[in-house]
Order: C-alpha cells, then structure tokens, then sequence
C-alpha cells in the first residue's frame, strides 16, 4: 500500500484521528470503493446523465478505470497533482474518479480560470499534468493550457477533452480519449491519504490548497446525503460549477453517488436551459447561488408557460448569504422545501434542515452537520463573546482540515496552536443552535457566490499605467450580495482612468470575470485609520454617502 503521508499535509492529532475512527465518522472507505461498491450492488442504476451522456454506475466504473489504465501508461501515479479545470459534463465525474482510482490528486480549477489563476494554482501544487477542455463556450482552453504548461516547470501532460475528431493538438498536448485503455488492476490506497486539494477562496502570493481525505471528505458527504434525504430516487443538478465544493458535496454530485442516486449535469444554469433539463431528467434537489436563486424565483413568479418543475423538491442556497426576503420567497415560487447551507472548502458545513419552521429556514444558515463539529465565537482578541453576539467564527472537527497543502505562512494566519481554524465569517448563535451569518471579516469580497481578494486585484490595477494606488471595497448588493468597487488614485487627475479603461487592463492580464471591478472611484487621498493604515469602513462610507462611481 502507497505510503499516505503527503509531504506539507498536516494530519490530524492521533488521538482525534482514533476518536473519528471509533465514532465511525472515518470507515475507511476510498472513493473508488464508493463507485466500485455502487457498481457491484446497482450496476444498471443511472449514475451520470447530461445532455449526451447517460451512464450507468457499471459503465462510469468501467470507464474510470479504463482511464485510469491510461494514465498510469503516462506514469501518472500515486500522489501525483494534476490540474482538473472540466465543466459541467459526465466526463468530470469519469476523470475524478480515474484519478482517484490511482491515488493521483486533482487539483480542482474552476472553467472562468484563467493564466493569472492557474499557474499559480500549478506552481504551488507541483502539477505533473493538466486535463481540460479544447474548447468551451468558445473560449481556447487548449492554447490556455500550453501557456499554463510552459510557466509551470513541473507540469509534464497536457489532455484535452475534445468533441471533435480534427482537433489539432499543440506539441506537449494529447486527446484524453488515447488514454482510455482496457482496465486493468488498480493500486491499493488508503483512506487516511489526500484525496485532492481544493483552492481556498482566493489568493494571494502562494495559493491556498485544502487538503482532504478519503476519510475526512467522506464522512462530509456522508452526513450531507443523510440530512438532504437523498436516497436511489434522487437526482442531483449540478448547476453551479461542479468543482466547487457546495455542488461537489453539501450534498451535490458525491452526495447523489453515495446515495446511489443519480447526477445530472448541465453548464448552463441560466431559467431556460436549468428548467428544461429538470423536467428532463426529473431532478429532485439542486443547490444555488442568492443571484441565481432570484432568477429562477423572478422567472417562476413571472408564470407562463415553462417547463415541468414538478419532480423538484429541494433546492438549496448557499455560496453566501441569502436575503430573507428571497429566501421567504423561494419556497412558494418553484413549489420547494428552501435549504440554506453554510460552510467552507476547509470543513465546516452548516445546514437548515428540511422540516424546519419558516422562520428558521428564511432567517438562519442552519446549523453544523455533525454532532462533533466545535465552534466558538470570539471577539478580535479571541475571547469568546456573549451568547448571542456577533463574532468571529472558529471551527474544527473531523472534516475541518488542520492546516492548508505546504503553506505555513496561511497557517499561521488561520489555524491556531490548538487546530482552531479562524473562517473569517462573522456570525451570531442563536440559542436553537442555528448561525445567522453577519458578513465577512476580512477583506473578502464575496461576490456572487465567488470570493475576491482584495488585496489580489489590488496589486493588478497598481500595474496600470495611470493608476497611482487603488484599494478594493466590497458594497453591499441586493443581487450579487456584495460588489466590488475600486477606489484610485490617478497617476493625472486630468484623466482619471474609467471603468471601462480599468476593466479592459484588468481582463487583458488574464484573471478571472468576476474578479473585475463593477465601479471604479477617482479620489485624492485615502483616509486612514489611527495608525495610518487604509479606512476600508471610511471608503464604505463615501459610497454610502454618495460618492459618485463610474
């Protein structure tokens, strides 16, 4: 059996790790027992379906397997990273399961990545390899990956997954089809080994790679397929990017598998195509972001004729904080049970459950999934605050990692000498046990369901030539949730740069679309604080006052 410790994975204490053990929140089980295991006792059962796919759980093994057959030949092995940026099609499931099969670890990318992202990403991970897409949504993903290939000196392989025969590959690069061999025998692994690494919600500097284990990530869907009630009859809607973890596993595409149920896929999650594709593959339950979340309540209270929703039962918000009056709204509008989840890629996951009363549903974001979940709630000098208070929220338990993937400085920022991982939520305990989640205590901007970092697109716009400083704020939002705006400082105050100017160099460097600013602030000084740092809450101000943005 491969050795399972990973060099820059912090395990958890022994004694914890025997407790998790003998309260059976760890069983041992790797994730291609999991699929093996389904295989074996539901081989007919559909696992994956998407708009050309539709799997059994017998074919998904197989083809996982034949996969995984494949990318041994290309000496992919135990430990090895390999960067996973896929959309929402049955081939993300096969690929995952491939690698998990051989021990290998992807590393999960989002399809919006871009070169600013991923050679970071690629860099910090020691990525031996790349899969991703020729093409998608008629963006180059293959010339994308040949940058990404020559700035990260550790990545060997590039494979493409292409619909078209005629692609033409660049030199380095292959058809991940050529790796689909005859299955043959798999590695023996252990559950206490890393699985894959997950990218935190931003970065600065070195990424920040979450570790999780078969055991630890298990135990997390486990729990989240239990208190969603998924069962065989399910089926789960990837509508949200699938290698986020809220669509991977609260309960999302892992949870619909380990309940035996089925996964169905779509990249669109747009009313229009989300809608017909429930009706299509009777989708039960589905998770959203609050701006999604309202376009699908807008459409439905708008009535007409639309497709069947009749078969959905529970849709799921979270990403970030849902407004109670969309949340009072969204139960009656789509004929659903609303479910708000709290929780983060480092472990914590929080949940309203399904026969709780409205109040609680519309105006908490639950409460932990496992009775061995620790919180606490302290003030910014750590002692913890009353009950009731609002506070900075600290975790840990047998899904909450103990530390980020060969990162000491992130650690030393998050997790404290005792394991205590600092989420950067502001949160208050009400006395039923549920959290009401306040805002964010760093200088996150949580837009639309996807973190920003402040500081990361900061020091973008300071390469702009006529940018003399710039300090990001996040603006609170009805649909987004929050926005992100840019305060500068014109190099010539004759002619400041505009939005559209700043949006276009930001774009051009090759980051992400919903890094990009929504409005930019000419001012002439900053204000500061007591001790001469930044106002971030006084620049909120100015725009709370009327400071005119562009």
């Amino acid at each position: 059996m491969p050795s399972s410790v990973l060099p820059g994975f912090t395990p958890w204490p022994p004694e914890l790790a025997t407790r998790y053990r003998d309260e059976k929140c760890w069983t041992g089980e790797t994730f291609a027992q999991l699929l093996s295991t389904r295989a074996a006792h539901t081989p007919e059962a559909i696992a994956v379906v998407d708009a050309t796919h539709r799997w059994s759980y017998a074919e998904l093994d197989r083809r996982a397997r034949s996969l995984a057959t494949g990318l041994m030949r290309l000496g992919i092995g135990h430990h090895d990273r390999v960067l996973v940026q896929l959309p929402n099609r049955a081939e993300f499931v096969e690929v995952i399961f491939a690698l998990f099969e051989i021990g290998a670890l992807p590393v999960f990318c989002l399809p919006a990545h871009r070169e600013s992202e991923l050679v970071p990403i690629g860099n910090a991970s020691t990525a031996v390899a790349m899969i991703t897409c020729a093409t998608h949504q008629r963006f180059d993903h293959a010339a994308l990956a040949d940058t990404v290939r020559h700035r990260v000196a550790s990545l060997r392989h590039v494979l493409l997954l292409t619909d078209d025969p005629e692609t033409e590959f660049a030199e380095g690069a292959a058809d991940l089809a050529d790796y689909r061999d005859e299955p043959g025998d798999m590695p023996e692994l252990d559950a206490g080994d890393v699985a894959f690494l997950q990218l935190s919600g931003g970065s600065t500097g070195i990424p920040k790679l979450i570790p999780r284990t078969h055991d630890d990530y298990l135990y997390s869907v486990r729990r989240s397929a239990e208190i969603t009630e998924l069962g065989p009859d399910s089926v789960y809607l990837a509508t949200l990017p699938v290698a986020h973890n809220f669509p991977m596993s609260s309960p999302g595409i892992l949870g619909a598998l380990y309940a035996g149920g089925t996964v169905a896929m779509t990249p669109d999650p747009t009313p229009s195509t989300a809608f017909a594709a429930i009706e299509r593959f009777g989708v039960t339950i589905t998770g959203l972001v609050p701006p999604l979340a309202r376009l699908w309540v807008e459409r439905a209270e708008k009535g007409g004729e639309m497709p069947d929703l009749s078969s959905l039962q529970v849709v799921q918000v979270g990403g970030a904080r849902c407004p109670d009056e969309l949340a009072r709204r969204a139960g009656p509008a789509l004929g659903v049970t609303l479910q708000q989840v709290f929780g983060m890629a480092e472990g914590l996951v929080c949940y309203t459950r399904l026969d709780d009363p409205i109040d609680v549903v519309v105006a908490t974001q639950g409460r932990p999934m496992s009775e061995l979940d620790r919180i606490k709630i302290v003030d910014d000098e750590g002692a913890e605050v009353a009950p009731g208070a609002d506070g900075n929220l600290k975790t840990q338990g047998p899904y909450t990692i103990r530390g980020y993937y060969d990162n000491p400085e992130a650690n030393t920022r998050s997790f404290d000498a005792d394991g205590w991982y600092s989420t950067g939520d502001i949160v208050a305990l009400r006395p039923d046990g549920n959290l009401v989640v306040k805002g964010r205590a760093g200088d996150w901007i949580n837009r639309g369901g996807e973190k920003v970092s402040a500081e990361e697109l900061e020091a973008h716009l300071l390469e702009h030539p006529g940018i003399r400083d710039a300090v990001i704020v996040g603006t609170p939002d009805p649909v987004l949730g929050q926005r992100i705006c840019a305060f500068v400082q014109p190099v010539d105050p004759a002619t400041p740069p505009t939005l559209t100017t700043v949006r276009s160099f930001v774009r051009g460097r090759g980051i992400a679309a919903w890094k990009m600013p929504d409005a930019v602030v000419t001012i002439d000084e900053f204000p500061e604080t007591g001790v001469g740092k930044t106002s971030r809450r006084d620049l909120r101000r100015l725009l709370a006052e009327g400071q005119r943005a562009q």
